[in-house]
């Protein structure tokens, strides 16, 4: 059984108010062996589609590569935008190491009501994993 870690803390900016939450990134960013084109930042995966969609949209001219330079791209443009993200799964243990959703167990969640708490200016919330199991512990 592998244990899927989440690398990444939470992103919220002080201003947000749209939070992005999904579940985890893919398990080569917990273990750190990245891929070419990969950043090292949430949803960031060469394989995924978020940052390149954003990247079109708002012409961006963001690098795809593991630089800081990449990383703070990224940040800049989602505190501008007043734009959040906070994962909803701390970690969860897999049979087949995959980013499938469907291949969690064991499931450590966030303590998503904290973070809304703490971050009152949030009124939207942006899901991306459509297969997560919601009746875990909450750490």
């Amino acid at each position: 059984m592998f244990e899927h870690k989440h690398p990444y803390k939470p992103f919220i900016p002080k201003n947000t108010t749209k939070l992005i939450v999904g579940t985890l990134p893919p398990p080569r960013f917990s273990n750190g062996i990245l891929k070419k084109g990969d950043v090292n930042f949430c949803y960031e995966s060469i394989d995924g589609q978020l940052w390149k969609i954003l990247n079109e949209i708002f012409q961006l001219n963001l690098h795809f590569e593991t630089t800081d330079v990449a990383i703070q791209q990224r940040k800049e443009f989602l505190t501008k935008n007043n734009i959040g993200i906070c994962d909803i799964v701390e970690s969860c243990e897999r049979k087949k190491i995959d980013a499938s959703d469907v291949g969690m167990e064991n499931i450590i969640l966030r303590n998503m009501l904290y973070f809304l708490k703490k971050y009152t200016s949030v009124h939207t919330l942006l899901l991306t994993g459509g297969n997560s199991k919601m009746d875990q512990k909450i750490i």
